[in-house]
């Protein structure tokens, strides 16, 4: 059987990316067709792995600037000759899962989410644009968000990497969906829990404005306690700026390190709101409770009372109550508890869950 992958770009390595490394594991001679790859940052990750870029490879300067692109990207994504494959699986967040490909051949896509930019959030990202170029993104959004309802057709089964995201796919697609969380990495469960743990709080993200660190930084500014912010990002030296000598910034740790990190932590804080949220999963691998924004993929990860609590509003205000309410319960809480709870995103189960309906879905077109 012939497989190949397909994956939006290749220019730098998060979730998605360790994503896509995992199921590799299961066709590790496939090959990964890619819009953007850049070679230098990515190889170390895929080494020994055919990486096949599309036209727009050739651009100049477009691994600085790919993103531009994106009114390019539904064209140079149908370019990809994929009829001599048996099976395409793709990861997809943009245009990987509009790949054509023939009647006899089962594509699986593992859909981060359906294109944020087309959808939920695209007056959010045309927000500040003068009139020219408003409707100029107008035109061309309309467009691609025409070509992404359209080829969500091409693809036979669609994976959600969480319900918050099927919901989308069932909005936006018309499709259903199989869930199957993103995995957390074995080494989290293999760590000693603390029952002890430091008094300092800990967040972990990329350092850029949606993530919402600064209300965080706000919050913990006001109350005095140790904050840790473990991460880099365009907005690392203003945060450095509105941080009091409690917040302290640690980056370019070791995965060892930042395992350490959570371990150590009384409590993980977190005020973005994502399509699943891989950081929760881990601090609650690690057996350590979460403090989340109600919106999201933390409804799915914490449990409130239990491992964790959820506030409502992505405020400082919220921020400060609810972290006073956990000081006043942080007993009840029980680290073993938690992380019994986080087996569910162990890689095991993911892995276990992936072959299942990769195995369905080539009999099924059998």
């Amino acid at each position: 059987m012939k497989v190949a992958f397909v994956h939006d770009w290749l220019t730098a390595f998060g979730g998605a990316e360790r994503v896509l490394l995992k199921l590799h594991t299961i066709f590790p001679e496939a090959p990964i067709y890619t819009l953007v790859y850049d070679e230098k940052t990515m190889e170390k990750f895929f080494p020994n792995v055919k990486i096949i870029p599309s036209y727009l490879q050739k651009i100049p300067g477009v691994i600085k600037h790919y993103r531009n692109l994106l009114p390019l990207m539904p064209t140079a994504i149908e370019q990809f000759d994929l009829s001599d494959y048996d099976l395409i699986i793709s990861s997809s967040w943009a245009c990987a899962k509009g790949v054509n490909v023939n009647a006899n051949t089962t594509h699986i896509c593992y859909c981060h989410t359906p294109m944020r930019y087309a959808w939920d959030l695209y007056n959010e990202y045309n927000n500040g644009k003068n009139k020219v170029k408003k409707l100029f993104i107008a035109n061309r959004m309309n467009r691609i968000r025409m070509w992404d309802r359209l080829s969500a057709d091409r693809v036979d089964c669609f994976i959600a990497n969480s319900n918050n995201v099927a919901k989308r796919i069932a909005k936006h697609y018309r499709r259903e969906s199989e869930v199957v969380y993103p995995f957390v990495g074995k080494e989290f469960y293999l760590e000693k829990l603390n029952n002890k743990p430091k008094e300092y709080y800990l967040t972990v993200a990329r350092l850029i404005a949606y993530k919402k660190i600064d209300i965080i930084i706000e919050a913990f500014n006001k109350l005095g306690i140790e904050l840790h912010v473990v991460g880099s990002g365009p907005d690392k030296n203003k945060l450095k700026k509105i941080a009091n000598k409690n917040i302290v910034f640690l980056e370019n740790l070791s995965e060892k390190e930042l395992r350490n990190e959570y371990i150590k932590a009384k409590a993980f804080v977190f005020a973005a709101q994502e399509d699943f949220g891989m950081v929760m999963a881990e601090a609650q691998a690690c057996g350590v409770p979460v403090i989340a924004y109600k919106k999201g993929g933390a409804n799915e990860i914490v449990i409130e009372n239990q491992t964790g609590y959820l506030y409502e509003n992505q405020t400082k205000e919220d921020i400060i109550k609810t972290i006073g309410k956990f000081e006043n319960n942080v007993n009840e809480f029980s680290r073993e508890e938690i992380r019994k709870t986080a087996i569910r995103f162990h890689e095991d189960e993911f892995m276990k869950k992936i072959k299942e309906i990769i195995s369905s879905q080539i009999n099924s077109k059998r």
